[in-house]
């Protein structure tokens, strides 16, 4: 069976068959094709040496002129890099949501440590030394409040910038932190976008 294509009127039409090929299909696959080739501005030709020689199909498209590339001074710059070295200890008592902030702050370049209760967060501290600590204040036991009253007490952690990273954003939340000691607020959850911007103004403020 062979099928050529005509006009738009008469798209299509089959050939006379033989007893080994057996008419099947409407044979409006070649018409559909040229239809859609038409449309994207293309050409479709098809060509034989003849009975049982087989068939070549063409398709041929245009092809699109590429923008103009983005002048250098126009691109958007680059978020600003972490500061070699800075480290952040993250308290957190959610593994799942400690392990992912860990692997975040990673991601940005920072030195990072983390731990899931009050306790092992000031033995910790003690041997990380961290210049930022983002703490949860919903900790079991000791809660996040008397963490920061600990750290701020201990005199090795002059200049430690403590943020409490918490679900609790109210204002009196926010004023509650603030006279516990901390020096930021943030509400779960947070952008990470967000968080690498923040973190970068913390740490050009860092000596």
């Amino acid at each position: 069976m062979e099928w050529i294509c005509l006009d738009r009127d008469d798209p299509f039409t089959q050939l006379r068959h033989s007893a080994n090929r057996a008419a099947g299909g409407l044979g409006i696959g070649l018409s559909l094709v040229k239809s859609l080739i038409d449309m994207h501005g293309g050409h479709v030709g098809v060509a034989s040496d003849g009975l049982d020689a087989g068939s070549t199909f063409t398709v041929e498209l245009p092809v699109p002129a590429l923008p103009a590339p983005v002048p250098a001074a126009a691109a958007t710059p680059p978020p600003a890099a972490a500061p070699a070295g800075r480290r952040v200890m993250v308290v957190e008592d959610n593994p799942d949501g400690l392990e992912a902030l860990l692997a975040l702050l990673e991601l940005m370049g920072y030195s990072v440590a983390g731990a899931e209760d009050g306790p092992a967060a000031l033995a910790l501290a003690a041997r990380f030394d961290p210049e930022i600590v983002l703490l949860d204040l919903g900790l079991p036991g000791m809660d996040g409040y008397e963490v920061a009253t600990a750290l701020r007490a201990d005199p090795a952690r002059v200049g430690l910038v403590l943020v409490a990273l918490t679900g609790w954003g109210a204002e009196q939340d926010r004023a509650r932190t603030a006279e516990a000691g901390f020096d930021h607020h943030l509400t779960k959850p947070v952008d990470p976008d967000m968080l690498e911007s923040f973190l970068s103004q913390v740490c050009t403020g860092l000596a």
